[in-house]
């Protein structure tokens, strides 16, 4: 993803080879239907822009006619983390079955944003190598609360 000042900051990996997999790939994927759908969107806009078609239709496909609440928020999630980071944050092609360390944070860090919000802004504090995480944890804690209103809650 490149904004306006030509920095790259989210980047997508190779897929791993079968040797390199538990240290590159630490976490499984989660078992919650809703961090399934936001991994998704992360990847997904994380490797082809904010205005990916596909994280559209699987959002349109899950949530029904109350897509765009979740989707706004997710593109401003994912550009306000994209601006803010002081640091590349890895993400995995869509295709594998593992989750990096970075989406794995990322994964969790949204779902704690509403219930723990230390725990959430510490998270994205070291994910973004950046000591000021307040406005990227409002962030999240928007986008939870917008999955768990229409049925599909991050946290477990």
């Amino acid at each position: 993803m490149v904004f306006h000042d030509g920095v790259t900051t989210l980047t997508t990996l190779p897929a791993p080879s079968p040797a390199s997999t538990p240290t590159a790939l630490p976490h499984p994927l989660p078992a919650v239907a809703g961090a399934r759908l936001l991994l998704i969107a992360i990847r997904r806009m994380g490797a082809h822009g904010l205005n990916d078609a596909h994280v559209a239709q699987t959002f349109i496909a899950a949530f029904g006619q109350g897509f765009r609440r979740p989707l706004v928020l997710a593109r401003s999630f994912m550009a306000e983390l994209a601006a803010t980071a002081t640091t590349t944050i890895a993400i995995a092609p869509c295709c594998c079955a593992r989750m990096t360390w970075a989406e794995g944070a990322l994964i969790d860090a949204v779902g704690n944003a509403e219930r723990r919000p230390d725990t959430a802004r510490l998270l994205l504090a070291d994910l973004m190598a950046e000591r000021r995480a307040d406005a990227i944890t409002a962030s999240a804690a928007a986008l939870s609360v917008a999955f768990a209103d229409l049925g599909l809650p991050i946290g477990g």
